[in-house]
């Protein structure tokens, strides 16, 4: 009988070429499960499907970019016909912005970092919830940033897109609470990842940690005995931080 806690499980994993996803999506591979991996770049993609390989799993490869929404409702009928049912989500790819004032933000901009961080998690839900419903234990996990709370001077396109995926995917748990599936997010602080050293430059990242670290922890919030939903798990904290209840006079 094997041991590995994952085995026969389907997860997506979006951005799923480097950083967390990378880590997340291999973490995920060794304790069984086969990755559907989506992300820009073919290379790094089979680069990863050599890796998944070693890890004694299988990929299955998905490379597009999220802004492609019609893309995302194929995958979703794709999944459907292949499995019939999705066990895991783990809506990973973002794009970190423009640092620059609210007033100076490009439209060019606003669009993309609107439409990766947000729209297309919202496409991946509208796609794969029906999905997740017909697993046993569905479980789907969304990447977040302390910029959501901040309001911190020159990132709110990044920070206004976080935010927005905060309240829909506490909206979307609030919708699955008769149902198996459960819903969190993941809120990882500064990570040494690519996406981070670009926004950033300067910093001497190996105070942080690498996404190797980091990846376990989101692993366990999609794991099958895993019961909260609708809650954040911050890595920096290293706890579950239960997001306010809706006031009663809304």
């Amino acid at each position: 009988m094997s041991s590995r806690r994952l085995e026969d499980r389907i997860a997506v994993v979006t951005g799923a070429s480097r950083g967390i996803g990378r880590a997340v999506a291999i973490g995920l591979a060794r304790e069984g499960a086969h990755i559907i991996a989506v992300a820009r770049t073919v290379g790094a993609l089979e680069e990863l499907d050599d890796e998944v390989k070693a890890a004694g799993s299988s990929t299955t490869l998905v490379p597009f970019n999220l802004t492609d929404y019609p893309a995302i409702d194929r995958l979703g009928a794709a999944i459907h016909e292949r499995w019939g049912k999705l066990d895991i989500l783990v809506g990973n790819a973002a794009v970190g912005g423009v640092t620059t004032p609210v007033g100076h933000i490009r439209e060019k901009d606003w669009n993309e970092t609107i439409g990766v961080n947000l729209t297309a998690n919202w496409r991946l839900i509208r796609s794969l919830d029906p999905l997740l419903r017909l697993s046993d234990a569905g479980r789907a996990v969304f990447m977040t940033s302390g910029r959501a709370h901040s309001g911190r001077a020159y990132c709110g396109a990044y920070a206004a897109s976080k935010a927005g995926l905060e309240i829909l995917v506490r909206t979307y748990a609030a919708e699955l609470e008769q149902t198996r599936v459960k819903v969190n997010l993941f809120s990882p602080g500064r990570v040494n990842t690519t996406m981070l050293r670009k926004t950033y430059p300067g910093q001497d990242w190996t105070l942080y940690p690498s996404p190797e670290e980091v990846a376990p922890y989101v692993i366990d919030t999609v794991r099958a005995d895993q019961s909260r939903s609708g809650q954040i798990y911050s890595y920096r904290e290293g706890r579950w931080l239960k997001a306010l209840e809706p006031s009663a006079s809304e």
